[in-house]
């Protein structure tokens, strides 16, 4: 049996995981500090590191870009978001996890985040990415 492969390439699959943080009708999220989508708000979250698991890395960049620390054990599973052309920047899987604060924390920006502030969900910016489509996953979770 042969294999047809004239239609295939090799395609590098990147490996990132995000965080629906929600607080009393808000959500939380950061300004991305450059490109892809510079000055555009987006929900905290970045690449798994080597040995490092999406939850993992999901609370770990919640704290670099909004200084706000959530357990891992408080983080649920929103699933997986791997639309081809989801990020210009070529094929990017995304696990995203959600948790629930009581009332909203005040962020401080850091890592590559420019600014990070919770939002009203009635009142949200144009966001980044498929980060809308996220958010309207993780909503009936919180």
């Amino acid at each position: 049996m042969t294999t047809d492969t004239t239609n295939t390439t090799d395609e590098a699959i990147r490996y990132t995981a995000d965080v629906v943080l929600f607080a009393a009708g808000h959500v939380l999220l950061i300004e991305r500090g450059w490109d892809p989508y510079e000055g555009r708000w987006a929900l905290p979250g970045g690449h798994v590191d080597t040995g490092e698991t999406s939850v993992a890395a999901a609370a770990r960049e919640l704290e670099e870009e909004a200084g706000i620390a959530v357990p891992v054990a408080d983080l649920r599973q929103v699933g997986a978001f791997d639309a081809p052309g989801r990020d210009p920047r070529g094929r990017y899987v995304s696990v995203a996890y959600t948790a629930t604060l009581p009332a909203p924390v005040p962020p401080t920006a850091g890592d590559d985040a420019t600014a990070a502030r919770w939002w009203p969900l009635d009142a949200l910016p144009d966001l980044a990415f498929d980060h809308a489509d996220i958010l309207a996953a993780a909503a009936p979770l919180k």
